[in-house]
């Protein structure tokens, strides 16, 4: 007892007067803690984490205008006569994993296909109802709108890989209103980006000479001075 007046507890004994302690709410405890390091800058492509000090590349300019055809014939004259096959080239430059006649066919049937059915419908005008022919004319209009932003969607894929800029509109409405020029300008965008991907420089490097040694000038080099005039003793190694 005497021990125990000398040693008092070291606990602490609660009071009704004692304010309660705070109520926690059930699952308070387990939530997540913000890092700020954690926090990087990820590419909107490919998630890939990049560097605190990378920037977007601004909007580029196009290496060449689009009413200017001339400047690939090759391209120019087959975008005039064969445009569904220059829009094939295209996309499958564009997009690796679509080959190049799917586009094509889809480009021959719905829009060389519908400028055929027009002119048709152009000449057999007066044998037709009129009513008939607005309905189709409504109907080619539509589909031309439609083809146009099939095909401004793949120019927006080509701007968006290369960060070019709108030019000179939005891409849909260029291939609504110069459908044949924009076809030209992406297939030279595309043939002058890809020729500069594919230029690398090499360093060519010369290898040193081979060096032989022949077995005359090594047995001389080997073989000590003769002192005494002696004849040299020719060894020989054969296998056991």
């Amino acid at each position: 007892m005497a021990e125990e007046m000398n040693h008092p507890s070291s606990y602490v004994k609660l009071t009704k007067e004692q304010a309660p302690v705070e109520d926690i709410s059930p699952g308070e405890l387990n939530q997540p803690i913000d890092v700020p390091q954690l926090h990087v800058h990820k590419c909107n492509e490919c998630g890939q984490p990049l560097p605190e000090s990378y920037q977007a590349p601004a909007d580029e300019p196009w290496t060449t205008g689009i009413c200017e055809c001339a400047q690939d014939t090759e391209s120019c004259w087959t975008g005039l006569f064969c445009p569904c096959i220059l829009f094939g080239r295209n996309v499958e430059q564009i997009r690796e994993d679509t080959p190049w006649t799917w586009p094509c066919i889809c480009h021959a049937v719905f829009i060389e296909g519908g400028l055929a059915f027009a002119a048709v419908t152009a000449g057999l005008h007066g044998m037709i109802d009129p009513r008939t022919t607005f309905l189709i004319c409504e109907g080619l209009l539509f589909s031309w709108w439609m083809c146009g932003i099939y095909t401004g969607l793949v120019r927006q894929s080509l701007q968006k890989k290369y960060h070019l800029e709108n030019s000179p509109c939005d891409p849909c409405m260029v291939h609504c209103c110069m459908h044949w020029c924009a076809l030209c300008q992406e297939h030279r965008e595309l043939k002058g980006r890809l020729l500069d991907e594919t230029f690398v420089p090499i360093t060519v490097v010369n290898p040193p000479p081979v060096q032989e040694m022949s077995a005359a000038s090594d047995s001389h080099n080997s073989a000590p001075p003769s002192t005494n005039g002696a004849e040299r003793a020719n060894l020989e190694m054969q296998p056991l």
